[in-house]
């Protein structure tokens, strides 16, 4: 009897594991033979792929903030690429996480298995001349936005744009009322939602901020109420222990597990953490300030070397051109600025309006049955 062919997957957070498993999902309706294991969480899981090891092993981010776990990814990197070689597979997708599947797949590009990688690192804010260097790991990028296939081009990498799923799995119009009445909430409420991040590392630098933002708002304008969402239940019990030390926000303010999209739906302005949570609160329609810090010595490194080759960090900002949001990161980051830049949104209707037209127009551009694209990438490997 035939084996049935094998599809070695990596994906390294929350957001990789969403794309892995409407990656999975495609392709097992048009292939249903075909088998998936790797890395990935528990998305990917409930769409059929066999984890050898979870997701969140390779969760972190920054320079220096992975030093101290390299020896652990160097073995866990090792290990995998020996039971890659064990398992008959002849392709390989890695879903973002760069720094640990680039590595991954020069390796394997070397032994003649072919690669893919899915989402493009951030060549466009970082440096665009390592196009070249992503092009020598995998023989195909897959890239969600659409200046990203030009800058690959130039170094003549088999670069294509698929689009966003987010775009896809979002709709164009938002329910707000539904939202509001799955959460139980009243439909007449102004709710500021607070999304602080995926990861530990993001709710220690940016969590005791982002509560104290709210506490301010919330002081200023008593009819305020806050949504907090909490990506799993052991951010949420860190998220409750900072709220303690705000115990005024704290009988105002509600944690919501695992219903970031919902949380964003109902509120009416939002507090977001650099990264795809403000491309979901773009889709939301949702006005937002942007927050992000990183490590002091990162921060200085990447000041120092000059790696930021972009006016704006935030996904908003740049799939528009423009400042379409505010961005307030590092030492500039404190509860007053934040909540300065969110009474702004919440005195200036017509910015709202216009903001949500142009959210709407990103939408559009981005919608592109993403998962159906990437699938018809691999299937052209396929026998």
């Amino acid at each position: 009897m035939t084996q049935p062919t094998t599809l070695i997957l990596c994906a390294g957070e929350a957001s990789g594991d969403q794309l892995g498993a409407g990656l999975i999902a495609e392709l097992k309706r048009r292939r249903p033979e075909l088998k998936f294991v790797g890395i990935g969480g528990p998305a990917m899981r409930a769409a059929g792929m066999d984890c050898w090891w979870d997701a969140q092993e390779l969760s972190h981010m920054g320079l220096v903030e992975v030093l101290k776990h390299l020896p652990r990814l160097l073995r866990l990197r090792r290990e995998f690429v020996e039971r890659i070689a064990a398992s008959g597979a002849t392709i390989y997708i890695g879903i973002d996480a760069p720094d640990f599947n680039l590595g991954v797949e020069r390796r394997l590009k070397g032994q003649g298995m072919r690669t893919l990688h899915y989402v493009s690192p951030s060549i466009w804010a970082w440096r665009q001349g390592r196009a070249k260097t992503i092009g020598e790991c995998a023989d195909r990028v897959l890239c969600l936005f659409p200046f990203e296939p030009e800058l690959y081009a130039r170094h003549g990498v088999d670069a294509r744009f698929v689009g966003h799923p987010f775009a896809d799995e979002m709709p164009l119009q938002v329910d707000r009322v539904g939202a509001r009445q799955g959460l139980g909430l009243r439909d007449d409420l102004c709710l500021l939602a607070l999304v602080p991040g995926s990861r530990r590392g993001e709710i220690e630098r940016l969590g005791a901020d982002f509560l104290g933002a709210a506490a301010l708002l919330c002081a200023r304008r008593p009819e305020i109420g806050v949504l907090i969402a909490a990506s799993n239940e052991a951010l949420a019990v860190r998220l409750r222990q900072l709220l303690q030390q705000q115990p005024e926000l704290a009988a105002r303010a509600h944690i919501v597990v695992g219903q970031m999209r919902t949380v964003l739906a109902a509120c009416d302005i939002a507090l977001v953490a650099s990264g795809t949570a403000t491309l979901e609160t773009a889709l939301s329609r949702r006005p937002m300030v942007v927050g992000y810090r990183i490590a002091t010595l990162t921060y200085w490194i990447v000041r120092a070397l000059r790696l930021l080759k972009v006016k704006y960090y935030s996904l908003p900002n740049v799939l528009a051109g423009r400042e379409l949001v505010p961005e307030i990161s590092q030492n500039e980051l404190t509860p007053d600025s934040l909540a300065q830049a969110l009474e702004r949104w919440l005195d200036d209707p017509a910015a709202v309006t216009s903001f949500e037209q142009e959210c709407d127009a990103i939408h559009r551009r981005l919608r592109c049955d993403a998962s159906q694209r990437a699938a018809d990438t691999v299937l052209e490997w396929l026998p």
